[in-house]
């Protein structure tokens, strides 16, 4: 698998746990990542990083959107 370098603020999605996250930053070998919509980061290897679809953009959208009508946190 090719090692993905991306940008802060770009969606990916990490083939390791199968989160999609946004990319916070970088530290040492790894790109910190944080769930859509908030929450706690977590580090990532540059080599099980995707580019997020938009498919899977617009689910994580609609997903945090849904649980925020609910009042609930994600």
């Amino acid at each position: 698998m090719r090692e993905l370098r991306p940008a802060v603020g770009s969606h990916v999605v990490d083939t390791h746990t199968g989160r999609l996250g946004i990319v916070m930053g970088y530290e040492g070998p790894y790109v910190q990542l944080r769930p859509y919509g908030g929450g706690r980061e977590w580090d990532a290897e540059p080599k099980a990083l995707r580019t997020a679809t938009a498919a899977e953009r617009l689910s994580a959208a609609t997903a945090h959107a849904n649980a925020r009508s609910r009042g609930e946190t994600l």
